[in-house]
């Protein structure tokens, strides 16, 4: 997986990128086919830490951002969130490939 963090009036420190690497682990053990994942850290002003995420996977895009006064906190809630759809994704794709074939009938000849 590539993974890309971004900070934007924000300076992404080694100890902030360790976190969201270690957060991501937790998506990743869920779900392998991640292509790449691109984060945004960003402060809008002093009470408002914004963190957002695109992860781009096979067939698809997956994005969430989180709100909060805090950017682990916001770290944290942004990785929940995109469990959740990463889960849902890989339930999508396990419905679509169990799903019966409609067999035609042909009639006889």
């Amino acid at each position: 997986m590539n993974l890309i963090i971004h900070g934007h009036h924000v300076e992404v420190t080694p100890a902030l990128r360790g976190y969201v690497e270690g957060k991501l682990a937790r998506v990743r053990r869920h779900f392998d086919h991640v292509i790449e994942a691109d984060v945004l850290l960003s402060v809008e002003d002093k009470l408002r830490q914004k963190a957002e995420i695109t992860m781009r996977v096979r067939g698809s895009a997956l994005h969430a951002e989180a709100v909060d006064q805090d950017m682990y906190a916001a770290i944290d809630c942004l990785v929940d969130r995109l469990d959740r759809q990463v889960l849902r994704h890989k339930d999508r794709l396990k419905d679509h490939a169990r799903e019966p074939l409609k067999h035609q009938n042909l009639g006889s000849f």
